[in-house]
């Protein structure tokens, strides 16, 4: 009977070692949310992570950047993410509400990317400028080049925009409101159509409330039924653009860069959405690309170190490093060491 008892008791311990030790690998595995244009680059170093280290492949998450920082930044423990992607830097206010939760963070810059207003092969080659992406998308444009006053946006085609551009529905694909692809294209593209309009740049460089109406002006993007939000998946902008030859997708170069055997990118403001014209700071639309690592979690989740370690080497976003060949565009040499040395050394962000 003792001895029954006995082999009772050590197959119910080895159970629980058994339990513990997975319940502990479980907890090791890296969650990452985030970008959806950092998601193809964060994936390349997950998989390559997973097949040269002992570690768990890091599940990654499309949720957009601002719905990756939310997440990321709601606690500290194994049932919140480890690491936010993003395509754009991180906020003030999602930096003051890591902080206020203990959060310490370290930012990682990994290159750069272009925004890209792209149409199938089979449609027509745009060549617009930032002016005509501004008069085609604002909810509120100038009644004429001159005035101050302004209007809800009339155009229903490209030639109303611009009578050099085709006689085409007006019918753009584009990110949501969480999502950092947007946020730099209204930063990038909007804002800078928006200036070419004397009386609103002047606005722009007016009082708060002045500048506080301008923003409003050059963000608020038109509801009604020209600008359809298509969510995070930019594969599936692709599939609808094939669908419809007239209509014009806005994503990360990468996307474009993959697919160039089914879309075109436009031409915007003399420039193609190219890896060069992107690297040499030709293309207008284009932005910084990041990711962030929860401090707070390094100790309890070793891997986590190692994979950022994998991320920031020289084979992964160096110049000639496998995350280039997916489209993404490196970093100056310099920008790469100070990345590189807040890696190695785990410098926390103090945000400026």
């Amino acid at each position: 009977m003792k001895n029954i008892f006995k082999l009772f008791v050590t197959t119910v311990s080895i159970s629980l070692v058994a339990s513990f030790l997975l319940s502990a690998d479980a907890d090791d595995q890296i969650k990452i949310v985030g970008s959806s244009t950092v998601f193809p680059f964060s994936t390349a170093v997950a998989e390559e992570f997973g097949r040269r280290s002992i570690y768990k492949t890091p599940i990654v998450e499309q949720t957009g950047s601002g719905g990756g920082m939310k997440l990321f930044c709601s606690g500290i423990g194994s049932q919140h993410p480890d690491i936010a992607n993003s395509s754009r830097r991180i906020k003030s206010k999602e930096f003051k509400n890591c902080t206020e939760k203990g959060i310490k963070i370290i930012e990682i810059k990994i290159g750069y990317d272009g925004i890209a207003l792209a149409n199938s092969k089979k449609g027509h080659l745009f060549e617009l400028t930032t002016r005509d992406i501004f008069l085609a998308l604002a909810a509120r444009i100038p009644l004429d080049s001159d005035s101050s006053q302004l209007q809800k946006n009339p155009h229903q085609t490209w030639k109303d925009v611009n009578p050099d551009l085709p006689g085409i529905k007006i019918e753009v694909l584009g990110p949501p409101p969480t999502s950092g692809t947007r946020d730099a294209f209204v930063e990038l593209a909007m804002v800078q159509g928006a200036k070419s309009f004397p009386a609103l740049d002047q606005l722009g460089r007016s009082s708060k409330d002045g500048k506080i109406e301008f923003k409003k002006i050059a963000h608020t993007i038109r509801e009604d039924g020209a600008f359809i939000e298509a969510g995070e998946n930019d594969n599936l902008i692709i599939q609808k653009l094939i669908q419809n030859p007239n209509a014009i997708g806005i994503f990360g170069f990468s996307f474009l860069d993959q697919n160039t055997d089914k879309v075109q990118g436009s031409i915007v403001n003399s420039a193609l959405p190219t890896f060069d014209n992107i690297l040499q700071g030709k293309y207008p639309i284009s932005r910084s690309l990041f990711f962030y690592v929860k401090k707070n979690h390094i100790r309890m989740k070793p891997s986590l170190k190692e994979y950022v370690k994998e991320f920031t080497s020289d084979s992964a976003m160096g110049p000639y490093g496998y995350l280039i060949e997916k489209g993404l565009i490196p970093l100056s040499d310099d920008e790469y060491m100070k990345y590189k040395t807040t890696s190695d050394e785990l410098i926390e962000l103090t945000f400026e």
